[in-house]
């Protein structure tokens, strides 16, 4: 086992998941990633996007290879622990908007601050900052049930940056989102990271979403098979010196 290099928060190698039907969603996928990036894996439908956010967040366990985060192998950590980290340091949003439907549009995003033991009034200020930014703030009193999708989404998406994760997995987080919408709604998320040194993985389809991002993934079929970089803005890196997803044969 290999500890992976120092700089990078994500860092995954030789990863390969199997459904339960028996079908491969990952064939060999390594890759790493920085502290304050925003990385986009792009691909279709079925290409391994979803299940790559999974298995790098513990969600689930990989069949083979190795995930590390910060250095601690999350490969190796049981149900408990990964659970921890979840909660602890990453975020997640899903394509679907889900939220309590006992609780209103502001408990929704507080409750990842107070699982953590943010007091209840400290929570309540956060939530609403971050429903404000999100354009949902005169809702924040509404019920799930009494909110359009989008709107739920909206709330999500908030949820998940309440917490300032060091991680925060993004799994088509504009999916449920009208286009004229998209832009702002990922401008917000986008900022919101940079301005807070959150790492981002963006899983997408779109090539407007993908842009935004620092770097893109490209999968097809479980594999990497196209790793794209931005210059990067004056700190003497090089292409050769980030991290990039390999294609394993």
């Amino acid at each position: 086992m290999v500890a992976p290099p120092d700089n990078d928060v994500l860092w995954a190698r030789a990863l390969h998941y199997t459904h339960k039907d028996g079908s491969p969603a990952l064939s060999g996928v390594s890759l790493g990633v920085r502290q304050g990036e925003i990385l986009a894996v792009a691909g279709p439908c079925g290409s391994g996007k979803t299940t790559l956010l999974r298995c790098l967040s513990g969600m689930v366990r990989v069949r083979e290879g190795e995930v590390w985060f910060n250095s601690a192998p999350v490969h190796t950590l049981g149900p408990l622990a990964r659970e921890r980290l979840r909660r602890d340091r990453f975020g997640w949003i899903d394509p679907a908007p889900a939220l309590v439907p006992e609780l209103n549009a502001w408990e929704n995003t507080a409750l990842p601050l107070m699982l953590r033991g943010t007091g209840r009034r400290r929570a309540k200020v956060a939530a609403l900052e971050w429903l404000e930014r999100l354009d949902v703030g005169e809702l924040a009193r509404r019920r799930p049930h009494q909110l359009r999708q989008a709107e739920r989404q909206r709330v999500c998406i908030a949820r998940a940056l309440a917490p300032a994760p060091t991680v925060l997995f993004a799994d088509e987080p504009t999916a449920p989102l009208h286009r004229a919408d998209r832009a702002h709604v990922l401008r917000t998320l986008t900022t919101a990271a940079r301005s807070h040194g959150i790492t981002v993985l963006l899983a997408t389809h779109d090539a407007q979403t993908a842009a935004l991002a620092d770097r893109t993934v490209a999968l097809q079929d479980g594999r990497c098979v196209k790793s794209v970089h931005l210059p990067p803005a004056g700190d003497g890196d090089t292409t050769e010196g980030r991290a990039a997803c390999s294609l394993s044969v």
